[in-house]
């Protein structure tokens, strides 16, 4: 093996990513199957459904729910009627449960595989019994305090418009942009925050303050990260409720189908990669703070290793060659 090794960042994540998938591929598929299909097909399906049942002048609109043995609201009534408000709570628990539970079972498979151990689907699942509960806490956790940021955000913005109306606009697009750069680095800053949840077994404020101090070093490749796979995401979403919602023709076409079945695929792909690459991100961050080589040291100790050394500068990548 050659003394230096990659550097450490997007593109290295997403090579030892695709690494680990390709090496167990069967059972990611599966995962993917269960877990992520339906999560990127509801994101792609959901919007248009719900735009059909808040414009119940459309006859395709009148047949699908018709169909769905759902009566249409009265014109009367106001767009968001009681059914429309159960429907979103309860595609908002089918979001949650579908996205925890991936986060949780490919983590766990991408860790495991990442040691080089067996891979199994039976043991993926079964560690959403103990995975489930504490990253649900943890999200509640983090959720409160962005909360709790665009509540203040919007206190100082609405007692700014109430003195300064003149300069509202303006002002208020400043304050849009500093909200927007503080989601963006406690996004990045909490990058690992699900995988620390799954493999260190800890919840609520704990794993935000972990990632926050293990990410220190990798900042520019979590950003990188957020971006890369933000970006891709967004447009297959965005394109998606472009094209479906443009007119309810589609709905009767076999293009819309297959357009529906192929960008949920790639999305599906795209929360793959994405959850294996945190994981990845993860393993390296222990490594440039030194906490991974005793542990690859005593996983390997008959096996071939190079392991990543702090010369001050980034370390190298960690590599295991089987023999």
């Amino acid at each position: 093996m050659s003394e230096h090794g990659p550097s450490l960042d997007l593109w290295a994540v997403l090579s030892e990513s695709k690494r680990i998938i390709n090496a167990h591929s069967r059972h990611f598929l599966a995962l993917s199957v269960i877990f992520l299909l339906p999560l990127s097909f509801s994101l792609i399906v959901y919007p248009t459904l719900q735009h059909l049942l808040t414009n119940p002048s459309s006859n395709n609109s009148q047949i699908l729910l018709r169909h769905a043995l759902i009566q249409l609201p009265d014109q009367h009534q106001p767009i968001l009627d009681d059914k429309t408000l159960i429907l979103s709570l309860l595609y908002s628990f089918f979001l949650l449960f579908f996205s925890l539970s991936a986060v949780g079972t490919i983590t766990y498979s991408v860790f495991h595989g990442f040691y080089g151990r067996p891979v199994k689907l039976v043991s993926a699942v079964r560690s959403i019994l103990s995975t489930f509960l504490p990253l649900l806490v943890t999200v509640i956790v983090s959720q409160i305090i962005v909360s709790l940021i665009s509540l203040i955000f919007g206190l100082f913005l609405f007692l700014v418009i109430q003195g300064i109306e003149l300069v509202f606009l303006g002002f208020s697009a400043v304050l849009l942009l500093a909200l927007l750069f503080v989601l963006v680095y406690l996004q990045v800053k909490w990058s690992l925050v699900s995988v620390i949840v799954v493999v260190e077994s800890s919840w609520g404020l704990e794993p935000l303050r972990r990632s926050a101090g293990l990410i220190k070093g990798m900042k520019g490749v979590a950003l990188s990260s957020l971006l890369f796979f933000g970006f891709f995401a967004g447009i297959l979403i965005w394109s998606s409720w472009v094209l479906t919602m443009g007119s309810d023709e589609m709905w009767n076409s076999w293009a819309f189908v297959v357009q529906i079945v192929v960008t949920s695929t790639f999305l599906m792909l795209m929360l793959l990669y994405n959850t294996a690459a945190n994981t990845v991100l993860y393993m390296y961050c222990k490594a440039i703070h030194g906490e991974l080589a005793l542990e690859i040291a005593e996983e390997f100790s008959r096996e071939y290793v190079s392991l990543p050394f702090d010369d001050g500068k980034v370390p190298h990548v960690v590599s295991v060659v089987h023999v």
